[in-house]
């Protein structure tokens, strides 16, 4: 029995098989690709896979994406599975959707808060929990100790900061700089600034939690930039490669056991 999961964000496709749908699955095959390039999967990476026996998949960049990854796998690979994708609901896998409307909740947000609450149960008791995705925007999501989504917050990242004031500033078309805590140039002034933008957000969702739930939340980040924040976080947090595919597990074997 094989399991692939796919992410499909906003810059990029990525995927992984295992060799079954639940956690701790071993990892057999993996990779990514821009979203320009997803009519490459069948002649390229996904050539040599086996025909998966259940695919689950978080999409983010619309239905267009979603249609031409079934293209991939139905007429180009001829694999018979039914592809599945993620839906936010009210509750699944021990986490409560607090959204306004749950079904509008970002997938990639729903699934990321899964599999971090998931992770945390693994390695300890239960805790208030934030969690930090770092791409092509930044969420960050808090829960309480009992798995219910309170809400979270959505900035921009590094680059569409950066792009808004360039295109807004005359003058700043100057190359990524280095994050400084006393920037003496504009490309310095510009990564730190959009940096501690970030870290600032989560230590207000910090304290928000801290102060709502009595007690110090964990913090989870992921996401492709997430390293870039690493130095510059101003809490305790664990940096984790494969959370969207982590929670895409966890909820592949509470749906098919």
């Amino acid at each position: 029995m094989t399991f692939l999961a796919i992410d499909i964000g906003n810059t990029r496709l990525k995927w992984a098989m295992y060799d079954d749908h639940r956690p701790g699955a071993a990892l057999l095959a993996h990779g990514a690709e821009f979203l320009e390039h997803i009519e490459r999967l069948a002649e390229g990476c996904w050539a040599g896979l086996p025909a998966p026996t259940r695919m689950l998949g978080c999409v983010v960049a619309g239905d267009t994406a979603k249609r031409r990854v079934h293209d991939q796998i139905e007429l180009m690979l001829g694999w018979t599975l039914e592809p599945q994708w993620v839906v936010p609901s009210v509750e699944e896998a021990g986490v409560v959707n607090g959204y306004d409307h749950p079904s509008r909740l970002g997938a990639d947000r729903w699934v990321a808060m899964i599999g971090a609450r998931h992770q945390m149960l693994q390695q300890g008791p239960a805790r208030p929990l934030i969690v930090v995705m770092v791409g092509t925007a930044v969420t960050v999501d808090a829960l309480d100790a009992e798995g219910n989504f309170l809400g979270g917050l959505i900035i921009p990242g590094h680059g569409i900061m950066l792009r808004a004031l360039e295109g807004g500033t005359a003058g700043l078309h100057v190359p990524t700089g280095e994050v400084r805590l006393f920037p003496k140039n504009t490309s310095d002034a510009l990564t730190s600034g959009g940096t501690y933008a970030i870290a600032g957000a989560v230590e207000r969702m910090y304290q928000h939690l801290s102060q709502h739930c009595g007690a110090e939340p964990a913090c989870i980040m992921a996401g492709g930039a997430g390293w870039k924040m690493a130095p510059s976080m101003t809490r305790p947090f664990q940096l984790l490669d494969n959370l969207i595919f982590d929670g895409l597990l966890v909820m592949a074997q509470r749906r098919w056991g």
